[in-house]
């Protein structure tokens, strides 16, 4: 007896653009603790800084689920807290705001502040990557199981 069933076709990303989304969030990484590392001025001013860019590193990946969550919510019909949206999209732009601010207010080198203000908008635009690509495996990995259960 022929199953009437179509086949599931469940979409991966390529090895090679999840080596790259990795490989480029280290770079991310690497360049910033470089950065921070080597920051000219006060020990202070390098915690505030090493504690900002941790603070937005942990928001972009809250905020990248948040919106990824509010989507399927919205499909299945389902209400979002509206709370729980003001405080992530609002701890987001607290992170980046002080962190920004931070880096401006500092005496440093323009360069040396261009340097750091680059490499954390690369930090922050590589980790949104590394979540789109870390959650797109996971819903691939469920659809996989539920295709395998349902034969």
């Amino acid at each position: 007896m022929a199953s009437n069933r179509s086949p599931v076709i469940v979409m991966r990303d390529t090895r090679a653009w999840q080596l790259q989304v990795w490989v480029s969030f280290g770079i991310a990484v690497f360049l910033c603790a470089t950065g921070l590392a080597r920051l000219p001025g006060q020990d202070l001013d390098r915690a505030f800084m090493v504690m900002g860019y941790v603070f937005c590193l942990s928001t972009v990946f809250v905020l990248a689920k948040s919106v990824r969550d509010s989507q399927q919510a919205a499909q299945a019909g389902v209400p979002e807290t509206p709370m729980w949206r003001m405080v992530v999209w609002g701890g987001f732009a607290v992170a980046m705001g002080l962190t920004g601010w931070g880096l401006l207010r500092m005496e440093i080198n323009d360069t040396y502040r261009a340097y750091l203000g680059v490499s954390w908008l690369y930090l922050v635009t590589s980790a949104f990557t590394l979540a789109k690509t870390l959650r797109d495996r996971h819903e691939a990995d469920l659809q996989e199981r539920a295709a395998a259960a349902a034969e």
